[in-house]
């Protein structure tokens, strides 16, 4: 396990009706059979932390889809501004996310197989408008991974799922490199080793039709 240089410190944010507590660098590379992980992984979330998490396809970024100070902290670190998607732990809850009608749902529930994301219009406060693409669409991704389905199961709210790496570079693979690169911005890498895996294939709805737009 690798222990941060810096110090545990906390912050709050007045936004005229809460406090909230933000968790700024103190990180940390946990191996992924480590006892207690998803729940340390939880509070991390809920204090505004970034996450590296394993996935089925490459590693990811993750961290509350609804918390908008984490959002943009992960969008400078990034160096990026643009939707992203986020975890979903089975079919039941996307399709209670989604605003589609009934044929296009099955067909939702058809394309969403591991090492798929889908874009699709949703229902208001699911996520922040931070992560959304235009007309209120979302990507959501089910991976065929156990730990992102406990996360995604356990946690409150969605989660993103971001590639790890800078706009314009490519994801890092190895838990080792990310931590090099990343440390002093992020507050957790879950280490499952090696990945050589490549992004999820991708399903957009519009226009009352489905349509690959990465493969």
């Amino acid at each position: 396990m690798s222990k941060s240089i810096q110090n545990n410190i906390f912050g709050s944010i007045e936004d005229g009706k809460h406090d909230h507590k933000i968790l700024y660098t103190m990180f940390e590379r946990i191996p992924i059979h480590k006892n207690n992980l998803l729940k340390k992984t939880c509070s991390i979330l809920e204090k505004g932390g970034i996450i590296a998490y394993p996935t089925d396809t490459i590693y990811g970024f993750g961290c509350d889809a609804l918390n908008e100070d984490a959002i943009k902290r992960l969008n400078s670190i990034k160096q990026r501004s643009s939707p992203m998607s986020v975890l979903c732990q089975n079919i039941e809850t996307m399709l209670s996310w989604v605003r589609l009608p009934d044929r296009q749902k099955i067909n939702a529930k058809n394309k969403l197989q591991p090492g798929v994301t889908i874009i699709a219009p949703i229902k208001n406060n699911i996520v922040s408008k931070l992560v959304m693409g235009n007309k209120n669409t979302l990507g959501i991704r089910i991976p065929d991974h156990d730990f992102c389905i406990n996360l995604a199961s356990k946690y409150s709210n969605p989660i993103t799922t971001t590639s790890v790496n800078r706009s314009g570079n490519k994801p890092h693979s190895d838990p080792r490199e990310i931590e090099l690169e990343f440390s002093n911005e992020i507050e957790l890498c879950i280490d499952a080793g090696i990945i050589e895996g490549r992004g999820s294939k991708i399903y957009k709805y519009e226009n009352s039709s489905w349509s690959i737009i990465r493969s």
